[in-house]
């Protein structure tokens, strides 16, 4: 995945606010994954991605509704960062070894 930054985190944020609240970490790890396996495919064919777009996570998010952004005080905005935040640390801990991906491939798939 390419660089993460102010705007991938609340872009993710959003697009988990528009899901019911069981489904937004499922939906958080899945577009984790699209940016990451995007960024690949840049790499390897030099152009972005049909679906997933560049490698960002910004791109993943924006392919689906985002909601408008709240104030940093929603507690459900809040809650939807800190996961993107959890789940961000979770996949830069466990990339190397492939884990991320085997433990949630059914969710891409």
């Amino acid at each position: 995945m390419r660089p993460v930054g102010h705007g991938d985190v609340t872009a993710a944020a959003r697009a988990m606010l528009c899901v019911p609240p069981v489904a937004r970490e499922s939906l958080c790890r899945r577009m984790i994954q699209e940016a990451d396996f995007a960024d690949r495919f840049v790499k390897r064919m030099g152009r972005p991605h049909r679906h997933w777009g560049n490698g960002t996570l910004m791109a993943a998010a924006r392919a689906r509704p985002l909601a408008d952004e709240p104030h940093l005080g929603e507690e459900r905005y809040c809650r939807c960062l800190e996961t993107v935040f959890r789940l961000l640390l979770e996949w830069r801990m466990r990339r190397r070894t492939g884990d991320f991906f085997k433990r949630n491939r059914s969710e891409i798939f």
